[in-house]
């Protein structure tokens, strides 16, 4: 049911209606979800919902260009983070998840055992839906790993177990410049339509596919800052890397925005 809802409202974010109540619509979602507009283009400029919730930039944001400065990927409220204990993390405080369950075939037996440090990042609907590289980096792989399409917000999370590892989901497996890894989960959730992608268009979200599919890379580098992908509607990323590999500038609670700094490579 999770994933009919979810479709139909991917369906009708994309319903172009009569500009007059299309703009109606915008300015009611907008007002609803208490959205700062002042980085995007004007309301009555989206076409349909889906082209609102997957607003761009009007100008890239301004970041920190020192090598050892680690960006917050997206607009979110920090839920949790910290260190893993025995392959577990918290998706909020009292719930616990299992890495090997969350990543899939993209952590091998031989990388579950070891601790990492782990942040999980909430999108609201009110937030910037694009995510974007918090560090030079080099894409290992790409896992999308099928499933359900329950609400991520923390009322949620406290109702099901390892909810983000229940979840359809994209996990990137990474290696930044100091050969450390480190893993970004894009974590599908009810409403969110698609889950973009930006330097693969194979990885299809939100699909009839339900079998685990993985895609290796070579030559895929991307620079701090630029864009890796996108959510429809609002979701959750999960970050989780090598122990000491960044010290993290986080705490429970914490809101972000895409670019900000939120730690330093070590």
């Amino acid at each position: 049911m999770d994933k009919k809802f979810s479709s139909f409202m991917g369906f009708f974010g994309g319903v172009k209606f009569p500009k007059m109540l299309q703009t109606f619509i915008n300015k009611a979602y907008v007002s609803y979800f208490k959205i700062d507009m002042s980085e995007f283009d004007s309301i009555d400029s989206y076409e349909n919902l889906n082209a609102l919730f997957a607003r761009s930039l009007k100008k890239a944001r301004e970041f920190n260009a020192d090598d050892s400065i680690f960006l917050s990927p997206c607009d979110s409220t920090c839920l949790s983070c910290g260190l893993s204990n025995a392959a577990m993390a918290y998706s909020i405080k009292g719930r616990e998840y299992s890495l090997k369950d969350l990543l899939g075939s993209a952590i091998e037996q031989n990388e579950v055992e070891r601790e990492y440090d782990f942040a999980n990042f909430y999108l609201s609907p009110r937030d910037y839906h694009h995510f974007h590289a918090p560090c030079d980096l080099r894409v290992l792989s790409a896992t999308y790993i099928p499933g359900n399409l329950y609400s991520v917000a923390k009322s949620w999370l406290k109702k099901i177990d390892a909810l983000y590892t229940k979840n359809e989901r994209v996990v990137l497996k990474c290696e930044m410049n100091n050969d450390k890894i480190f893993w970004l989960v894009f974590i599908g959730a009810l409403n969110v339509g698609k889950i973009n992608i930006c330097f693969d268009e194979r990885i299809k979200t939100n699909a009839a596919a339900n079998f685990t599919q993985t895609y290796g890379y070579k030559n895929i580098n991307i620079k701090k800052g630029e864009e890796l992908g996108s959510f429809e509607l609002g979701s959750s990323i999960v970050m989780i890397c090598e122990k000491d590999a960044i010290e993290l500038n986080l705490f429970e609670g914490k809101v972000v925005k895409q670019g900000e700094s939120i730690g330093k490579i070590r």
